[in-house]
């Protein structure tokens, strides 16, 4: 029982974890541009992204693996910018160059990052 406590708890940190990091890369992008914080703000640049990632979680069956980098990671990346750009555009928002080459980089870093850590620290027992 202990097991299968532990890996739903797995799931459910890894979750959270991209939601508040998708989140997170919004608001910063929003507040980088705008020079305001607003709620409407941050909904508006997060939502595509956030299809995005729930399109990639369910692609991708990240809850059979949710803590690893490359097969979940990079799954879960890729799919949230690609389907989180053709979403914006789709809606009349901007996908410019340089927007993505940013989009691409951050969200690399923030979604295979944070589980890159969490397998370096918690070592086989993340594998989750």
């Amino acid at each position: 029982m202990a097991k299968r406590s532990s890996r739903i708890s797995h799931i459910l940190t890894a979750l959270a974890a991209d939601i508040v990091l998708v989140v997170a890369f919004a608001a910063v992008g929003f507040y980088t541009h705008a020079q305001v914080l607003t709620l409407d703000g941050v909904v508006q640049t997060s939502w595509p992204f956030l299809v995005g990632l729930a399109c990639a979680w369910i692609l991708s069956a990240a809850w059979t693996a949710p803590l690893a980098p490359m097969r979940t990671g990079v799954a879960i990346w890729s799919t949230t910018v690609l389907v989180g750009m053709i979403t914006r555009f789709s809606f009349g928002a901007g996908i410019a160059g340089p927007f993505i080459i940013v989009a691409s980089a951050m969200n690399f870093l923030t979604l295979v990052g944070w589980r890159v850590i969490a397998r370096a620290v918690g070592g086989r027992s993340a594998k989750g």
